[in-house]
């Protein structure tokens, strides 16, 4: 483990002497268990499913989710937590898959079940304890939850108790008699099991005993002391593109280090409509902060001329930029740290958490390979951190909300978005379409409602009539979805009204669209962007 990962990982302990941690057995929904128990204000944790209960010990949780997994437990080789874990006197919770390995291991079997249940159920609650350990504490006879399962628990131990079922599920919700070993089939983490957040709740405050003295605010404070002691009297490069992450990393430095953060804008030509000049307002006119901007419009399309291999575009964009990032870091002087924005979710998909649940799924991309290139120590303040915990950090360090709850943009920028070869010309049309779009939606009162709503230009021309002449113009597709986690998505039921202004707009104010279609599509199957 690097020194830099070291410290991160103290920081991390310094502020979460109460914590949960869920063991991730190829789940879809384990991170949504980590957010949703956040929301208790008590820090989660997820980690690999094969951890030694020897090691769980020495993080010492108040207590222990078993997440869901595709497997079934009783195939040759499906993943299996350390058996020894049930005998820490820690509180555990199995959630379906979970539930099934619990029960197995202490006594029970699992089989395919005559009747898979996907989809809401009615579950009826079979016993309340009426103490701390009661997990349906609160909550009336029958919840509506949300099954996703073909296996179930077919028998438990002597050592069980039954606490709820469903009509075609006898073993709902289960509790060990000795052990505070509590299982349930349902998934209470997704909001289709509407009280499953009191589910958790009773768990994590009631029956682990957790406080709920975790906040954001305190990890600001703590993170911004140990940055100054990391860093000391030494310089810190922070690569800023007009994101929420970098946005949020870069005011954590100014708060820490003031006059020894340089932070790097690469204007590669890609960028929304007034991108730069919002950057350049906010960290050289509120936060003061040392601000170089790299105008390198030309690099990057010359770069890209003749490209239309999506893939391709977004090899040479990246290799452009650690260039020019490169190039312009090698000016700053006495610069030994790079900061980076990178988020608890990229951590674990990134495989760089050495007691996190992924071999490598993708690299987190922020700026690439930049710390070893330049030889420089590495910051990543808000790597314990899920992106809606990072908005509600960039407002507590005094960010505007107009900044912290931007939309996503992707790192490649527009180029993803001009479907085809990338020109100048192209991105003029897209970037006033865009604008365009976002203007009314902010006028509509929906930005916020919507996740993700941007303009896209086609690589297709259409006949249409302007005036009394005929045109053979550019088609733009406006993009709009609704999402929590950005892993599925579903399109926005955005208002007739609103679609007929937004085309009505573009179509009149951008020289070269006749036509603005719609997409409907939800993910999967397609994705969220087009390239």
């Amino acid at each position: 483990m690097s020194d830099s990962h070291e410290r991160q990982s103290d920081l991390s302990n310094s502020l979460t002497q109460q914590r949960i941690v869920v063991l991730d057995f190829g789940s879809q929904y384990a991170q949504l268990i980590a957010r949703r128990v956040r929301e208790q204000n008590v820090y989660c944790q997820i980690l690999r499913h094969d951890l030694s209960a020897q090691r769980i010990a020495e993080l010492a949780p108040k207590g222990i989710i078993l997440s869901g997994g595709p497997s079934s437990v009783y195939e040759d080789g499906a993943p299996r937590c350390d058996p020894e874990l049930f005998k820490l006197g820690i509180p555990v919770l199995g959630i379906c898959y979970g539930m099934q390995l619990a029960c197995e291991a202490l006594g029970g079997k699992v089989a395919n079940a005559t009747s898979r249940e996907y989809g809401h159920a009615s579950c009826e609650i079979l016993e309340h304890s009426n103490g701390d350990d009661d997990l349906f504490a609160g909550l009336e006879d029958s919840i509506d939850v949300w099954m996703s399962h073909g296996d179930q628990v077919s028998q438990i131990s002597e050592q069980f108790s039954t606490l709820a079922q469903t009509s075609t599920c006898p073993f709902a919700a289960i509790k060990h008699d000795s052990l505070a070993v509590y299982g349930m089939q349902f998934h209470p983490e997704v909001t289709h099991t509407p009280q499953g957040g009191q589910i958790l709740a009773n768990f994590v405050r009631n029956i682990c005993g957790c406080e709920g003295s975790w906040q954001l605010s305190d990890f600001a404070e703590a993170s911004i002391q140990k940055i100054r002691q990391q860093v000391g009297s030494k310089r810190v490069i922070c690569g800023l593109s007009g994101g929420v992450d970098s946005s949020v990393v870069a005011a954590m430095l100014y708060k820490a280090i003031g006059p020894q953060l340089t932070c790097i804008l690469i204007d590669n030509g890609l960028l929304r409509k007034n991108e730069q000049s919002l950057v350049i307002d906010e960290f050289t006119n509120h936060f003061k902060t040392d601000l170089h901007v790299v105008n390198a419009e030309d690099k990057f399309l010359a770069s890209l001329a003749g490209i239309s291999e999506p893939q391709e575009k977004r090899r040479r964009i990246g290799h452009d930029f650690i260039e020019c990032f490169k190039t312009e870091a090698n000016e700053i002087e006495d610069a030994h740290f790079l900061a980076q924005g990178t988020l608890y979710p990229d951590v674990i998909e990134s495989g760089a958490d050495p007691d996190g649940p992924a071999a490598t799924i993708k690299l987190h991309h922020n700026v690439g390979g930049l710390p070893d290139e330049l030889g420089f120590e590495l910051i990543e303040p808000l790597r314990d951190l899920f992106k809606d915990e990072v908005r509600r950090l960039g407002l507590e360090l005094g960010l505007p909300e107009s900044l912290v709850w931007r939309h996503p943009f992707p790192g490649p920028g527009l180029a993803v978005r001009c479907l085809g070869e990338v020109t100048k010309d192209k991105l003029v049309v897209l970037r006033a379409a865009d604008a365009i779009v976002i203007e009314e939606i902010e006028a509509a009162g929906l930005y916020r409602d919507t996740s993700q709503t941007f303009a896209v230009l086609l690589p297709v021309q259409s006949v249409g009539v302007m005036g009394d002449a005929r045109t053979y113009d550019n088609a733009i597709a406006v993009r709009s979805v609704n999402t929590d986690d950005f892993m599925t998505a579903d399109w926005s039921r955005l208002p007739y009204d609103l679609l007929a202004r937004i085309s009505t707009r573009i179509i009149n104010e951008v020289q070269g669209v006749n036509r603005v279609c719609y997409d409907i599509s939800s993910k999967p199957p397609a994705t969220i962007e087009w390239e």
